[in-house]
């Protein structure tokens, strides 16, 4: 990943969305000083995405060992590692916002799952504060976890589409309807996906759900091409394995819920940033066309 390259496309688009956000932002009706910070929010949004595109597990250590020492030609006004973590807070719009432009197009064939956020380890929940009110108790299948639920859709090229964080005791089948609002094709899943009233809403938009049956369930008709991509779904697997393993999206370190966010936010537009992504073999898209 080129930093000149990531911080001149963040640079313009804080450019144009930063008008537009002061604009919507509430006014106070107490004066405050309004001077400008030395490291501007393209800045420390560069600095976020580098973190975790750099493989570093801890952001202190990648601020003070390897930023402050190693880029501070590229970053000349930097700050103290406390000032730059309050600065952090203030980044979570703007990521967001900018996560969206960073989206891959729908090319009609589609991946959905959803993976456990732990925030704690499960002999520490009873005397876990931090996400008492917003973190909830889920089950996958390799056992419980106390956390939230990353839900993505990616496409066979491994592009992100769409994304969506829930509670962990939360059904994978819940937010499928807002992920799935401009997509269209086939969305692949598995079988927690299941669901009638479901796939008769996804027709409505003109998205099919495919999914393997359970063994209590009648036969259906599935086409070969639709068998092969079934098989493929662990694409989406892959993904998730590179931004919990490269990216660092989940560990159990985090003090606010706010830079929880940030981390998984700046997370998932590290990987935007990827040169090679896991995507299926172009061979078996031809043949699946001639099939």
């Amino acid at each position: 990943m080129d930093i000149l390259t990531v911080f001149f496309d963040i640079d313009e688009f804080c450019k144009a969305f930063s008008p537009l956000w002061n604009n919507h932002l509430i006014s106070e009706n107490s004066k405050k000083r309004n001077r400008e910070r030395t490291l501007s929010l393209s800045e420390v949004m560069t600095i976020l995405v580098l973190f975790h595109a750099r493989g570093y597990r801890n952001l202190k250590t990648f601020y003070l060992d390897y930023v402050c020492q190693h880029l501070s030609a590229e970053f000349p006004n930097l700050v103290s590692y406390n000032r730059f973590v309050e600065f952090e807070r203030e980044a979570l719009i703007p990521l967001a916002a900018y996560l969206q432009t960073r989206g891959g197009d729908c090319t009609g064939i589609s991946f959905v799952d959803s993976t456990a956020l732990a925030v704690c380890k499960n002999l520490r929940i009873p005397q876990h504060r931090q996400f008492a009110d917003t973190a909830k108790r889920g089950k996958t299948s390799v056992g419980w976890f106390f956390g939230f639920k990353l839900h993505l859709v990616v496409s066979e090229c491994g592009e992100l589409l769409a994304w969506h964080i829930t509670p962990g005791n939360t059904d994978d089948r819940r937010p499928v309807p807002k992920l799935t609002k401009k997509l269209w094709g086939k969305l692949f899943g598995d079988k927690g996906y299941l669901s009638q009233p479901l796939q008769i809403l996804l027709g409505e938009q003109n998205v099919e759900l495919v999914t393997k049956l359970k063994k209590n369930q009648k036969n259906k008709f599935l086409s070969f091409s639709d068998k092969v991509l079934l098989r493929k779904r662990a694409i989406i697997e892959t993904v998730f394995d590179q931004l919990k393993n490269i990216s660092q999206i989940e560990h159990t370190r985090h003090r606010s819920f706010w830079n929880f966010l940030v981390n998984i936010v700046a997370g998932l537009i590290a990987y935007t940033w990827r040169e090679k992504k896991p995507s299926l073999n172009y061979n078996i898209k031809e043949q699946l066309f001639l099939i």
